[in-house]
């Protein structure tokens, strides 16, 4: 049986961020960055909201596509370069994935609106923006979050979980705290929400 235009994205998605140079380590086994991250987005997804519509799930799935191919050293390494790399990094992500969708023959308004929730627009006023937001944040609490604490003074990671905090849904909040923390971690969120 011939696969659909979705599964053909997904596929094409996939391949384009296997190319990932940069490698995650998990259960022995080394993976690809994004393709691992973009597997997991579609996997958070799904268990927050069963039935996305196939524009959220290409969106979650292609939300760091490529992400390698721009490093963070290229910009000011201030905050005014860090948004300017974030802002630069979306576009190419939006860039990237219209031409898989394009070429596997969806319309220019599915495009489009792929394009909208890869950019973030509409955070708060738009319900696929929201769940997308929300997943990136869970993705990030769920599988990296103790890695990065590890990393960082406890009032950083508070500053970055209260951010966090913010762009979520009451929904987002409600997944979030369902994630199996260790104690520091969940001592740190507990700081941050309060």
């Amino acid at each position: 049986m011939k696969p659909t235009r979705f599964e053909t994205s997904i596929a094409l998605i996939d391949k384009k961020n296997a190319e990932d140079i940069n490698t995650y380590h998990v259960s022995g086994i080394d993976y690809p960055k994004e393709l691992l991250y973009s597997q997991r987005m579609s996997r958070k997804l799904l268990q927050f909201n069963p039935n996305a519509s196939r524009a959220l799930q290409i969106a979650a799935r292609a939300q760091h596509i490529c992400r390698w191919k721009i490093a963070r050293d290229e910009y000011p390494m201030d905050r005014v370069g860090y948004l300017k790399w974030r802002e630069t990094l979306k576009k190419m992500h939006a860039e990237l994935t219209a031409e898989i969708l394009n070429q596997v023959g969806y319309d220019k308004v599915f495009i489009d609106r792929v394009s909208l929730l890869i950019n973030k627009k509409l955070i708060k006023k738009n319900e696929e923006s929201q769940a997308l937001e929300d997943i990136i944040c869970l993705v990030f609490l769920d599988y990296y979050f103790e890695e990065f604490a590890a990393k960082h003074d406890d009032k950083k990671i508070i500053d970055i979980l209260k951010k966090t905090w913010v762009k979520m849904s009451d929904k987002g909040h409600e997944a979030a705290l369902q994630i199996k923390f260790s104690d520091k971690s969940l001592a740190l969120i507990k700081q941050a929400i309060d």
